[in-house]
């Protein structure tokens, strides 16, 4: 027990060293899990400790809201975030809470509803750096801009793993206490806990005191009923990788599709979080529809075509959910979102309204010219929302009809006919249109006519 302490003091002197080395910002990853959570305290302690004239430069703690991440994590975040401010702000500290969030258009919901992203495999894992890396990243880069240099603090362990015990080695520099950070320039990497073990989080969490008074006990039987670890604030690709998913025994999205099972998702619901059931359900059915060949394109976004397998085997390759198959993943959402009763929050919601006017918007962009989602959002929930109808369906329901109908007369694709008249419209009012025939141009040149030839492969 006594080494512990001997390791928590060491610690907290070398964390005020650093910090008195410069007079660079730093930005603190907080993830709510127990590496974090220990950082934040220790760091925290550091400050507090110093003599008041000494505290001379800012310390930003950020967490990632993703919009979907676990329930019962984010509610703990960011009840642990005001505390930590209200407290900071009691002892005149110069710390600052933030939570980043990714930016509407790059969503999950606004990715898989509005654009059609199949939903992440370990292969294709579009969601961490939409998700977590990009916003996080845009943090550190606005405070680069304000000082010119930056350090970000995290609480990543040598011992967590051997692959990132190598990529914390390779971004090493030989005697200096900071590492370079891969991705952005004018940016540090500070590990203060990387020499931690397992056994010394713990023993600190459990011995020593929360500075803002949470109960970490309560932590300890968080990570017990979910049967999981945390999911890392991740900030550098490198780091990304060897993080892995965050769906298999850690604390992450409750969207996961990258693992077979949501361990800490199962893990709460087996400890008495029946409310969570709705979306373990709905997690498993939008991993199973991935490879639904009728709810996904037959051409990647940008229109063009592949194959995949050899010989006999070969066959046509897969794009984007259609637009059917995003309504019904926006249907089947809206109904998990009444079937979830939040004991904790009565105001939860599954999916922004920020996001939903989104997806309608890009939904009207491609062509849904019935303006559907408004639809869909009544016949589900029943209300509905203020929403701006600047955006009037080009066509009556006839007048589609008749096109559907002269479209398929002379062989023509109906979405290749929606794709030109969008940009016909966008181009409307505009006295020069000198990017019109160019827009024209660049969808012709698609794949639209090969997709045409081959719409009928026998699979």
């Amino acid at each position: 027990m006594f080494l512990v302490f001997d390791k928590t003091d060491e610690t907290i002197q070398n964390i005020q060293k650093v910090y008195l080395m410069d007079s660079l910002p730093w930005v603190v990853g907080y993830s709510g899990g127990k590496d974090s959570t220990v950082l934040v305290q220790l760091v925290f302690q550091a400050i507090q400790k110093l003599p008041e004239e000494k505290r001379h430069k800012k310390v930003y703690i950020i967490s990632s809201d993703t919009l979907v991440e676990t329930p019962l994590i984010i509610a703990s975040i960011n009840k642990t975030l005001m505390r930590i401010q209200t407290k900071a702000l009691e002892l005149d500290l110069p710390i600052e809470t933030h939570k980043v969030r990714p930016e509407i258009e790059k969503s999950f919901w606004s990715s898989i509803i509005g654009k059609g992203y199949p939903s992440p495999r370990q292969k294709f894992r579009w969601c961490t750096d939409r998700m977590k890396i990009d916003p996080a990243n845009k943090f550190i880069k606005d405070k680069v801009d304000q000082f010119g240099e930056v350090i970000m603090v995290l609480g990543v362990r040598d011992s967590e793993s051997a692959t990132r015990a190598q990529v914390m080695e390779n971004h090493t520099i030989e005697g200096k206490v900071l590492m370079r950070h891969s991705t952005l320039s004018n940016a540090y990497v500070y590990a203060p806990i990387r020499h931690f073990e397992l056994d010394d989080v713990w023993n600190y969490l459990l011995t020593e005191e929360s500075p803002w008074g949470n109960d970490n006990h309560e932590l300890h039987a968080l990570y017990q009923n979910s049967s999981g670890g945390e999911c890392p604030l991740i900030v550098d690709k490198d780091i990304k990788e060897s993080a892995g998913s965050c769906g298999n025994s850690r604390f992450g999205c409750w969207t996961c599709t990258v693992v077979a099972e949501d361990k800490a998702l199962n893990g709460f619901i087996e400890s008495g979080e029946e409310w969570l059931r709705p979306l373990a359900k709905y997690r498993k059915w939008l991993s199973e529809i991935r490879e639904d060949r009728d709810m996904r394109e037959k051409r990647r976004m940008n229109g063009s075509i592949y194959f995949v397998g050899r010989g006999e085997e070969r066959e046509l390759g897969l794009g984007p959910f259609t637009l059917e198959a995003r309504k019904t993943i926006l249907r089947e959402l809206l109904k998990t979102q009444i079937k979830v009763q939040n004991p904790y929050d009565p105001s939860y919601e599954l999916i922004t309204v920020e996001e939903l006017k989104h997806i309608r918007k890009l939904w009207i962009e491609e062509g849904d010219w019935n303006d559907s989602l408004p639809k869909i959002y009544q016949e589900i929930v029943g209300t509905d929302l203020d929403w701006e109808y600047n955006e009037r369906p080009l066509f009556e329901d006839d007048q589609i009809t008749e096109l559907e109908f002269l479209c398929n007369e002379h062989g023509v694709s109906m979405q290749l006919m929606k794709k030109l008249v969008n940009v016909e419209k966008n181009y409307s009012g505009y006295r020069v249109r000198r990017g019109l025939f160019q827009e024209f141009d660049k969808i012709l040149k698609q794949d639209w006519l090969h997709y045409g030839k081959v719409e009928g492969y026998k699979e």
